[in-house]
């Protein structure tokens, strides 16, 4: 799964080339035409990137910016102006933005931008943006590499954990009951026939990806049934 962007800008003609070059590098784009779309649209979609115009009729990218961060979105933003004024550039700056640029400008810098902004926030699976990755706040699972990251920590799992990991991630909010599990890993590891092999596996990912293993937020047991991934 390719890096998903969120363009907020009220120009049609101004989004849709940004939206058009973005498409061609592998990105999933999407486009919100007011702040307050945005906000709805973010809220839904967590992009991996946020590009933010400033100047826009209703709620300004100032504002927008600021209830995105207080709604907990920590997505990259790259933000739009029309004026080169240092005092906009310190606002967006110091209200949580992490790039700023001008128009005009040029979409080959932009997409320079996108991919130094990625790369900073996501780390070395900012180089498989265009390949296929899950995302769950800020746990990222590289399918074509193996790897996973959460922030700017890269997590070792055994293969019998990344394929745990990788069955319940793959379909948030499934049930996978503990033999369904046991048959898909199967080939990965000689498994004891006990499902409880299974438990400590996830007993394990646990360790290494929650904050709180006690109180999971990714894994979920689902009493009587089985393990599920946490929705979005």
């Amino acid at each position: 799964m390719s890096a998903t962007i969120l363009i907020v800008e009220d120009e049609y003609a101004v989004a849709r080339g940004i939206q058009y070059a973005l498409e061609q590098e592998g990105y999933q784009v999407t486009v919100a035409g007011s702040g307050e779309e945005a906000l709805e649209v973010a809220g839904e979609l967590a992009p991996d990137l946020i590009v933010l115009d400033v100047r826009m009729p209703g709620i300004d990218g100032f504002e927008t910016l600021r209830r995105m961060r207080s709604d907990g979105s920590k997505a990259p933003v790259l933000m739009l102006t029309a004026r080169d004024e240092e005092m906009d550039k310190v606002i967006g700056l110091e209200m949580g933005a992490d790039d700023y640029m001008t128009k005009p400008f040029g979409l080959r810098e932009l997409q320079s931008r996108i991919k130094a902004l990625l790369r900073r926030a996501y780390g070395d699976l900012a180089d498989a943006m265009g390949g296929r990755l899950i995302r769950h706040r800020d746990l990222v699972i590289d399918l074509d590499r193996r790897r996973v990251q959460r922030g700017e920590k890269r997590i070792s799992l055994t293969a019998t954990e990344f394929e745990i990991l990788r069955h319940l991630a793959s379909k948030p909010g499934r049930v996978f009951a503990r033999r369904e599990l046991l048959e898909l890993v199967r080939d990965y590891e000689a498994l004891d026939q006990d499902e409880k092999t299974i438990n400590v596996h996830v007993s394990h990912l646990r360790e290494k990806l929650e904050d709180d293993p006690v109180d999971p937020t990714f894994i979920l047991t689902i009493r009587g049934a089985g393990y599920a991934f946490a929705e979005r």
